[in-house]
């Protein structure tokens, strides 16, 4: 992005720089979003299960053609004209313009202890533990410390442990994975948080095998470490990790979705509540966990409860998994 240089460089702006040079763009306009005034336009910065957040353009007034859809490269240039900022927004052969007095961040953290995605076939609890660390990490790299607790930021070198990331347990499909770190490296500082949890859960065979590690990564060796995990013997470990990110996820609130949309929500709620009873009536453990659609920004995302069923297979922790939906309804 281009600036003129009577402006005065601010966090906000490089924020905003950042998105543009990665050709990301998307406005909110007044109507767009719950709970906006109507002299403010939204553009996204991060979202994800952990954090909600805009960069917010006040008095703000978009002219030319603003393409929503658009996918590509993006020229821009920033001026400043007495109080008013214009920004000049190139998308391919359209141009918009947007007018605003000044640019704020916007930040809602929520509870992401007990989401679940289910995209990716087997060992799908690793694969939420990797997806957690992930957002997690993004929310760090992102909004920075002062959005994060100290047990978090040190929950978040995980997401360069290649025997537990996208390396080797991937929430999301090939098609749409985008490595956030080289593949097959490990940092010293998540060795280390790894080797803390597998000393708390009395993991001595597992500790072994992280000093190993320490000194000859690779990717035979990461993928050791990872059959490891998914296994009944090493399962204090992977479930302790669990639970440090789901206590740390409970300093934030959850979504509270109201009026129709939150009856039904309810109501599928109760009817999982209902099977996980059922289940462990049986002696099966099930652990309920929840898809929802983001509060602030408007989307089409259905609203879904999982049941993961635990089970083994041989020496290996396996589970099976229930859905229970509904059609997301327009919040009044």
């Amino acid at each position: 992005m281009e600036i003129a240089e009577n402006i005065t460089w601010t966090e906000e702006l490089e924020r905003l720089d950042v998105l543009l040079s990665q050709g990301q763009f998307e406005l909110l306009l007044p109507g767009e979003r719950y709970g906006g005034g109507e002299k403010e336009i939204w553009l996204v910065y991060l979202m994800n299960d952990a954090a909600e957040s805009f960069l917010v353009f006040h008095d703000a007034e978009l002219t030319g053609t603003y393409q929503k859809e658009y996918e590509g490269e993006i020229d821009a240039a920033l001026e400043k004209d007495g109080e008013q900022y214009v920004l000049i927004v190139r998308q391919g052969e359209t141009v918009c313009t947007l007018f605003f007095s000044r640019l704020s961040l916007e930040v809602h953290l929520f509870d992401y202890g007990k989401t679940g995605h289910f995209w990716v076939d087997g060992y799908e609890y690793l694969r939420q533990i990797e997806f957690r660390i992930a957002i997690l990490r993004d929310k760090l790299e992102y909004l920075g410390e002062a959005f994060c607790t100290e047990e978090e930021m040190r929950l978040a070198s995980l997401a360069n442990f290649p025997p537990l990331n996208f390396c080797c347990y991937p929430a999301v499909p090939d098609q749409y994975l985008v490595p956030s770190c080289p593949w097959w490296e490990a940092t010293e500082e998540a060795i280390t948080e790894m080797k803390k949890l597998a000393s708390e859960a009395g993991d001595k065979v597992l500790l072994w095998y992280l000093a190993l590690y320490e000194k000859w990564q690779g990717k035979l060796l990461a993928k050791q470490i990872a059959k490891l995990l998914h296994t009944s013997r090493h399962a204090k470990v992977v479930d302790l990790l669990e639970k440090k990110l789901a206590r740390e996820a409970q300093n934030y609130p959850k979504r509270r979705f109201t009026g129709e949309e939150g009856t039904q929500i309810r109501k599928i709620q109760e009817q999982a509540m209902k099977r996980k009873k059922i289940l462990e009536a049986e002696g099966k453990r099930a652990s309920l966990l929840r898809e929802e659609p983001f509060f602030y920004a408007r989307d089409s995302v259905e609203y879904k409860v999982h049941l993961m069923i635990w089970g083994t297979r041989g020496k290996e922790r396996v589970v099976e998994v229930e859905t229970f939906k509904i059609s997301r309804t327009q919040r009044q």
